[in-house]
């Protein structure tokens, strides 16, 4: 899979994540199970999606891989076009798939990024985050999964910071599945996708993967600079959920990072 264009051509503790709120240390839930062949620890652990599969071995050879740490010192400024955003309210499918919560979106939710359109197929969640900022986690990274017509992925990645509570996060919060399972619909429940973003537009972007196995490469990701404050009884709620459910951050290569402010 190629990208629609090409761009100008130690992993961090756990503890970290506390200077943001809602430690992780001592969480544990379906993200640390082994399952489907992988999970995040011990032998069936990051460091050994690989050998685990033929079919995983981007996972260690690849050289565009994601998570990464994203900085202002190093990512080059660029007039980069605003990101085109157009999601609708829809019902709540949510499911707990043995590594993260996920919710499916319905037909119509897209985003546009320099013209070329993808549609939103998931979002689901991580804690911590997945990419890092100066080498710090945030407690929980969204992020919504979109797909165009000719088959190219595009992730749109958003942190969560302990704060003031979110209200339009209440109908995700208050049905998070503890057990796995198929995805369901509370009756009557429904979200707004738009309501989870925060308002301004700053973002970073670079070519990346996907950040479980097959850690396909040829993925577009943009993630936003500003976090979406939740509060410290939603995110425990995801933390609990989720457990520690991170790939840690990636070798940058040859990979320029560009940065909207």
């Amino acid at each position: 899979m190629q990208l629609h264009a090409r761009f100008l051509t130690a992993f961090v503790t756990i503890a970290a994540a506390s200077l943001f709120g809602c430690d992780l240390a001592m969480q544990h839930g379906h993200g640390t199970k082994e399952h489907a062949g992988w999970g995040y620890e011990g032998d069936h652990g990051p460091s050994h999606w690989g050998g685990l599969d033929a079919a995983n071995s981007l996972c260690d050879e690849g050289t565009d891989q994601s998570p990464i740490d994203l900085s202002m010192k190093t990512a080059r400024k660029s007039d980069l076009s605003p990101l085109q955003i157009a999601y609708q309210k829809m019902p709540l499918a949510i499911q707990n798939n043995g590594h993260t919560i996920q919710v499916d979106s319905k037909p119509g939710g897209t985003l546009t990024i320099d013209k070329a359109r993808y549609e939103l197929l998931q979002l689901h969640f991580h804690a911590p985050s997945e990419h890092t900022i100066e080498g710090v986690h945030y407690p929980v990274e969204m992020h919504l999964v979109h797909k165009s017509s000719q088959g190219e992925l595009a992730v749109l990645g958003v942190f969560f910071e302990e704060g003031d509570h979110h209200a339009a996060l209440d109908s995700l919060t208050q049905n998070l599945p503890a057990q796995e399972g198929e995805a369901f619909e509370p009756e009557g429940v429904s979200i707004d996708v738009s309501d989870l973003l925060p308002e301004t537009g700053s973002f970073y972007r670079y070519p990346g993967s996907l950040t479980t196995p097959p850690c396909s490469e040829g993925v577009l990701w943009t993630v936003l600079i500003d976090p979406v404050e939740i509060s410290e009884e939603q995110c425990s709620g995801f933390t609990s959920a989720l457990g520690r459910n991170n790939r840690p951050v990636q070798p940058l290569h040859e990979r320029e990072v560009m940065v909207r402010e």
